[in-house]
């Protein structure tokens, strides 16, 4: 997923920029509101999927660039600031732009609401209604790597091959072909497949990583980040890596929450509610 950065600040910018390329994005940065606006003019390649705006740049107002974006492309804008007024929460928003972040900020809040906005724009008009038990898989068919996930008919083949998958292996799945390479982290994979909290269920999520690695007979498929999440390995060799994550290693065959077996608990069969462990 391309995003484009819009920060003067070169140390902000380079913290951000290592965590979303830990994160599977491809960032470019850009240093001023006239650098941002020449990166959105189309060239062939991949369109930008979101655009991190800050609002105090060198050569023009972050709102005047905002206004300028949105007037000739429906890029999804996030205002990443630190003016946290309610008028210029208010202005931003009017002026186009998706969401609105004050800084400081959590990183993982930050992800979240990056992944929001990049799914709402890449939304059809007219989604397929959901069950309380399993996630919307709105829009057309997916294809990587020799799998064509049908999202309508929720069915999965592997060249050609029919896959049978229960309803959580399918959505985990569905969730991660999204955006192939996107390290999706743990808590987003819950609250979208599972619509729960993660916490005390990290067996669950290993056991159906497994399960899926198994079943479409190709175990390097998807990746997990140890401490971050998971992410399906793209066809692209050029895609960024996650290798390079301070945060741990890089394990095709390992759960990436690494939870301790206090934590993990029994593996919980696929159509059961997942239990939030005792309340402190």
């Amino acid at each position: 997923m391309r995003l484009l950065l819009v920060e003067d600040d070169e140390r902000v910018a380079a913290a951000l920029v290592a965590v979303l390329s830990r994160h599977g994005f491809q960032v470019r940065h850009a240093r001023s509101g006239h650098e941002a606006l020449d990166a959105l003019v189309p060239d062939g390649n991949e369109p930008y999927r979101v655009v991190l705006l800050d609002l105090g740049l060198p050569d023009r107002d972050g709102f005047e660039v905002c206004s300028r974006i949105r007037a000739g492309s429906g890029v999804p804008v996030i205002m990443v600031t630190a003016r946290a007024d309610i008028r210029s929460r208010i202005h931003g928003l009017n002026l186009g732009a998706d969401d609105y972040v004050t800084k400081p900020y959590d990183m993982g809040e930050l992800l979240a609401r990056i992944h929001a906005v990049a799914r709402r724009g890449a939304a059809p008009a007219a989604p397929a209604a959901a069950t309380d038990d399993t996630a919307p898989a709105p829009g057309g068919p997916l294809e990587s790597r020799g799998i064509r996930i049908d999202r309508e008919r929720r069915r999965v083949s592997v060249d050609g091959r029919d896959v049978p998958l229960t309803r959580k292996e399918f959505d985990l799945l569905a969730l991660l072909a999204q955006s192939p390479g996107v390290v999706y982290r743990r808590e987003q994979i819950f609250s979208e497949v599972w619509r729960s909290g993660w916490e005390g269920n990290g067996r669950t999520l290993e056991v159906h990583i497994g399960s899926l690695r198994t079943k479409l007979a190709l175990p390097g498929l998807v990746e997990a980040v140890r401490g971050v999440g998971y992410r399906l390995i793209p066809e692209s060799p050029d895609a960024p890596q996650a290798a390079d994550a301070p945060a741990g290693s890089v394990d095709a065959g390992a759960p990436a929450d690494a939870p301790s077996k206090a934590e993990q608990g029994p593996a919980q069969p696929d159509d059961l509610p997942l239990t939030t462990g005792p309340e402190h």
